[in-house]
Formats: C-alpha cells, structure tokens, sequence
C-alpha cells in the first residue's frame, strides 16, 4: 500500500488540530483562556484562611462566574488573608454590604469566592471592601474535630 503526500499531510493536520484542541482545553480547565483583563473593578476582602484559593479562581454570585481573583496577599498586622477579586464591569450593581464565602466547587474541587448580596442601595465601586467574609472551612481540620470530639464522648 502506497502513501501520498496528499494522505501525509491530512493525517498531519488531524493531529495538529488534535494537539490545537487538547491546549485550548487545557487552558480553560485551569482558568488560564483570558490573556486579556476585562473591562471592571476591583474590590477587596479578607479572609481569617483562604485555603487553596489560587489566583483567577472564580468568583460567583448565585452560581454565576462574574469575576476572578486578581491577587492573594498576607497581612502581617492582622494575620488576614486579603484577597483582591476583579469583578466583571456588566455587574456593577452589586450592594456594598454584599457578604463574601470561601466554597469547594465538588468534594475535591477548585475553591473559588462566593458574593451573597445584601440589601444596601448603595453599590460596590472600584477599590471597595467587603466586611463580611466566612473563610474556607478546611477538610482536615473538620475531620480532625469530629475525630476528637467522637473520642471526648466515649470516655
């Protein structure tokens, strides 16, 4: 059986776009498919533990991704987890007494920032902060805590 290059080159463009497909999934499984920063604002929170959140990990409001996190520092006077989250410009009306959560999407799956807006009239502008947080509840410390008390009970 003879080849041709015309048989060549069609299984060399087969895989090439099977190469191009497996980058761009990959891209958009580690949140990494937006080379460029959308148009929006920035608003702060601080969180007593911030677990795994990682920068770009999304942030949701009603199970809706309107942003990602921008940065992810440590505050050495109050020991604080403060994290900056890039909020989409087409949501510019969220109440600036919006609370804001830590959550695992799945049982073990990526962190990601959970907004609950409140009822305030007033909204969230470029540099603003979010008061309420809950931080990121970790696994092994729950588990740890329910294996102690289990153990307390039975003496």
């Amino acid at each position: 059986m003879q080849h041709s290059s015309t048989q060549d080159t069609l299984v060399g463009l087969f895989v090439a776009a099977g190469i191009a497909g497996l980058f761009f999934l990959a891209l958009q499984v580690s949140n990494l498919s937006s080379f460029t920063e959308q148009e929006g604002y920035t608003i702060t929170a601080r969180f007593e533990n911030s677990g795994g959140l990682k920068v770009k990990s999304p942030v949701s409001a009603a199970g809706v991704k309107i942003g990602q996190v921008s940065a992810i520092s440590f505050d050495p006077k109050t020991y604080e987890s403060v994290v900056k989250m890039r909020i989409n410009a087409q949501y510019n009306s969220i109440p600036d007494d919006t609370t804001a959560s830590i959550f695992t999407a799945g049982l073990l799956g990526e962190q990601y920032v959970s907004l609950e807006p409140g009822g305030s009239s007033e909204y969230l502008k470029e540099d603003g902060k979010i008061e309420i947080t809950q931080s990121a509840i970790i696994l092994e410390k729950a588990i740890g805590q329910f294996l102690f008390k289990s153990a307390e009970e039975k003496k």
